[in-house]
């Protein structure tokens, strides 16, 4: 939540910026463990979500672990103090290099996204003279009924085994020397906002690790990954994640054997909400049939419309004036660049402040230099309101 006395420290502080509500970030992680809690459920925040430092502390105090994707992800996670034993490892296309550091800091896990890749691992461990922890990541064959660019876990993808590769697979885990198997991944897509997918993921697991057992094989960890999806149209309506409904949906739906553990590794819904991109207005420019609102913030600094057409709630923070419409854009020399069409906002002039709402996660993290713009720094609610 944006306060009248953050407004007005907006006022003197450069934009853009991303400003974080360290409050409702706490708010959020202290319910999500509280529900997770409730069925024994272990929680890997995924850090590709949002990276700040500042993020990272909190998400390490309420005591979850990290699920990364690439080599500095991992060197990150130890670097801030996480136990190696909570840190999970997915990506497709991990190198030497990152599973040689994996290996080397014993890790909690690898989730192994093809039999090339635990072929390589097993290799690399051998020679470490070690043991790699791995989960086999298996496409469960579900539409998400998210984008395109966000699902993940059709048959055909490039993430994860599918089940026409099961005997292949199973050779192959028999054939490895330095690999111990915990368990099974399942991901099958982010910005999820109905909990059906969910259950059927629940339902494809059981499937999948009878089919395993029958192959002789134990599965003690059983990792559904994230996906739960956030309100990016109410963001003030609906400040949280609906946690309990996700993690009630899963308690539903799949027993849990003894000795098994269920992991589960949300990044948008921990973070998206707390996160705000600040801009000012440079330009209110009239056209023949619309009104442009030119903002300071582009592509650059939150490329999510731009990438594939998401919408953010926008909203004109220091006027009151009557109601609008207004094409929102930014600055950077692409079409593609723009907020939101036809918006009803207060009238708008040079130097008025908007604020861009659900820019929490995958926005600071994915930011970037286009147009040889400088990077926007990041503020926190508990900082520029002791000010």
């Amino acid at each position: 939540m944006i306060t009248n006395a953050a407004i007005k420290a907006f006022s003197q502080i450069e934009t853009p910026f991303y400003y974080y509500d360290m409050d409702l970030l706490r708010s959020t992680l202290h319910e999500c463990a509280k529900q997770a809690g409730r069925y024994g459920y272990k929680i890997h925040y995924a850090i590709k979500a949002n990276d700040d430092p500042r993020i990272v502390e909190e998400v390490r105090k309420v005591g979850f672990g990290l699920d990364c994707v690439s080599g500095g992800e991992v060197k990150m996670a130890l670097e801030a103090g996480f136990a190696p034993a909570d840190i999970v490892f997915a990506g497709v296309g991990k190198t030497n290099w990152e599973i040689k550091l994996a290996l080397e800091n014993s890790i909690g896990c690898f989730n192994v996204e093809s039999i090339p890749e635990l072929e390589v691992i097993d290799a690399i461990a051998g020679n470490l003279g070690t043991t790699a922890q791995v989960c086999i990541r298996v496409n469960p064959d579900i539409d998400a009924h998210t984008h395109r660019y966000i699902t993940t876990g059709l048959e055909e993808n490039k993430f994860g085994i599918s089940a026409w590769a099961f005997d292949e697979l199973v050779a192959a885990l028999k054939a490895s020397k330095n690999v111990h198997l915990k368990g099974l991944h399942l991901h099958i897509g982010s910005q999820i906002t109905i909990m059906d997918p969910f259950a059927l993921e629940c339902k494809r697991a059981l499937g999948i690790v009878a089919r395993f057992r029958e192959a002789g094989f134990e599965i003690t960890d059983l990792n559904l990954g994230g996906g739960l999806g956030v309100d990016y149209e109410e963001p003030a309506a609906n400040p949280m994640a609906p946690f309990e409904d996700w993690f009630g949906t899963v308690a539903a739906n799949l027993p849990v054997a003894e000795g098994q553990t269920v992991h589960f590794e949300p990044g948008r819904a921990l973070v998206a909400q707390c996160g705000y991109l600040i801009s000012r207005v440079v330009f209110v420019k009239k056209g023949k049939d619309r009104k442009f609102v030119i903002l300071d913030a582009g592509m650059n600094d939150l490329i999510r419309p731009a990438l594939y057409g998401a919408r953010h709630h926008v909203e004109n923070l220091t006027s009151r004036g009557g109601k609008l419409r207004y094409d929102v854009v930014g600055p950077i020399c692409e079409s593609s660049d723009t907020w939101g069409e036809g918006l009803l906002l207060p009238a708008t002039s040079r130097d008025d402040i908007f604020a861009i709402a659900t820019a929490g996660a995958y926005g600071q993290v994915m930011s970037m230099r286009y147009n040889q713009r400088p990077f926007a720094k990041a503020y926190y609610s508990d900082e520029i309101l002791k000010k």
